[in-house]
């Protein structure tokens, strides 16, 4: 989707993965990880084990360890990986909106057509509380700022009432991600609705309120 692997994949300090150096290990560590969304996206974590991701990837057990120090290692790196590609996928669905929220009904619908396609997301994410608590509040943290910063740009251009303040619009973009996830259980996971027809109606919720 335009970034790479490694990329998606960096912890922060204390976590267990190496970045690659070549293409060859960029799709490496790229194996390795869809092959944990599908390992823990069926059987949890718990149940979940280094040899049975590395089977599905078809790399050696040895080629791991080149990569991640453990389960919870690569666990993070997954969650991590898959923020990004939500992330991914709904930025270039902002370019040529008519406005902030006209920006905001294509973001929506574009996560809508992701997690029909990715639907383990919501186990791993959720699973993802208990297992790596700091790395699911920070998936929900950046996800809630990066709202909150196209309303804060939305309500500088004069798209959306002045007269929210920052605290305003971080509720409101906490609020937002919030209905997100929960359509996207409802809608996309759970059924096989209209992804731009779910988006359009709650589109008419945001406009009435941000410009009333």
């Amino acid at each position: 989707m335009g970034v790479k692997v490694e990329e998606r994949a960096q912890l922060g300090a204390n976590a267990a993965s190496k970045t690659p150096r070549t293409a060859r290990g960029e799709r490496t560590l790229r194996k390795i990880l869809d092959a944990a969304r599908e390992e823990f996206g069926e059987r949890g974590f718990a149940e979940s084990s280094i040899v049975g991701i590395t089977q599905r990837a078809g790399v050696a057990l040895g080629t791991f360890y080149t990569y991640f120090e453990s389960k919870e290692g690569l666990f993070q790196a997954l969650v991590r990986d898959m923020s990004a590609q939500v992330r991914d996928e709904v930025g270039p669905s902002l370019a040529g909106a008519n406005d902030a929220l006209d920006g905001e009904r294509r973001a929506l619908e574009a996560f809508l057509r992701f997690a029909h396609d990715h639907r383990d997301i919501y186990r791993i994410i959720d699973e993802s509380e208990f297992v790596e608590p700091a790395v699911y509040r920070e998936h929900y943290e950046t996800t809630a700022t990066r709202i909150a910063s196209r309303l804060t740009s939305a309500r500088d251009k004069g798209e959306i009432n002045a007269d929210l303040s920052e605290q305003d619009l971080n509720v409101l973009a906490w609020g937002m991600m919030g209905a997100n996830v929960f359509l996207g259980l409802r809608f996309a996971v759970w059924d096989d609705a209209d992804a731009e027809r779910v988006a359009g109606a709650m589109s008419m919720i945001w406009r009435r309120g941000f410009t009333g």
